[in-house]
């Protein structure tokens, strides 16, 4: 998922070289060796990920690395750098909606830090979400350090949007994708409880929004009931008489705008008291969203 620089005149917060291309719906910005490399490692793992009873694995489900991206690699080291020094309770995997967690304005609509503070800042929570990343990326993370060693209460994923960009993945493909995700989770981490966030819904084109809901669709239907997975659905959230609250998006804020994708800061606070009743149950302690 793309960021660009805030529609304000101060100046945004230095990136290494290259980082700002890193940041384009699934790699869609690359240089040309890059994406050359991509798609054929993707050309690759199509005619040859398969099962020897000839199950067809998507790439949606096989890990990815981005380790060739400076800025990735380092954050990816980062994560691990502070796993390493415990004390883990909480941990959010995901894309850049939540890496977008870590943003401290200084406009309002993008002053995420105090609303991570109320709700996470006193449960030990990491930030795992990597711009960019589709649950194939994901799941090369979890599989390459970033759960090992530690044992948190909860794991609230929130995956797919990138899955929609630039590549085109299929809602069924996708949807294998996060079962990947899940089913890695529940063997690394047997004794952590899961959240799953549906994907959430945006403005980008007609085949991506029915696409969304189709996948969230599947989504119910796979883990509604599931003993060992809590899935919310909060499209409603984000939707306003039948139609996508554009409000709640800052991408429209851009210079130049984008279709609306991120939630503001106040959107995302919509969406983390949408799904705070269920977290704190899988925490075991208050429900933050309620008054103190």
């Amino acid at each position: 998922m793309r960021l660009r620089r805030d529609p304000s005149p101060q100046p945004s917060p230095t990136r290494g070289e290259g980082e700002e291309k890193a940041l384009s719906p699934c790699g869609r910005g690359l240089g040309e060796g890059s994406r050359r490399a991509f798609l054929l490692l993707a050309s690759l793992l199509v005619l040859t990920a398969a099962s020897p009873a000839g199950h067809r694995v998507p790439l949606a489900a096989t890990p990815i690395s981005r380790m060739d991206l400076k800025w990735w690699r380092a954050r990816h080291e980062a994560v691990l750098e502070r796993i390493r020094r415990g004390k883990v309770d909480l941990i959010w995997l995901g894309d850049s909606i939540t890496q977008d967690w870590e943003r401290k304005g200084p406009q309002d609509w993008a002053d995420f830090q105090p609303i991570w503070n109320r709700f996470y800042g006193d449960r030990n929570a990491v930030n795992m979400g990597f711009k960019g990343d589709t649950t194939a990326s994901l799941l090369w993370r979890i599989r390459n350090g970033e759960v090992d060693g530690i044992a948190p209460k909860a794991a609230v994923i929130l995956i797919g949007a990138n899955n929609l960009g630039h590549l085109h993945w299929s809602a069924e493909d996708t949807v294998s994708g996060i079962e990947a995700i899940v089913a890695e989770l529940r063997r690394r981490l047997p004794q952590t409880r899961l959240l799953l966030i549906s994907v959430l819904p945006s403005d980008r084109s007609a085949w991506t929004s029915e696409t969304t809901v189709a996948i969230n669709r599947m989504l119910a239907a796979r883990f509604d009931h599931a003993d060992d997975v809590s899935f919310v659905d909060v499209t409603s959230v984000f939707m306003k008489d039948g139609r996508l609250d554009r409000s709640l998006f800052f991408d429209p804020l851009l210079k130049p705008p984008d279709p609306p994708l991120h939630p503001t800061a106040q959107g995302q606070e919509k969406l983390a008291a949408a799904i705070e009743p269920t977290l704190a149950r899988l925490m075991g302690d208050r429900n933050h969203a309620a008054p103190r």
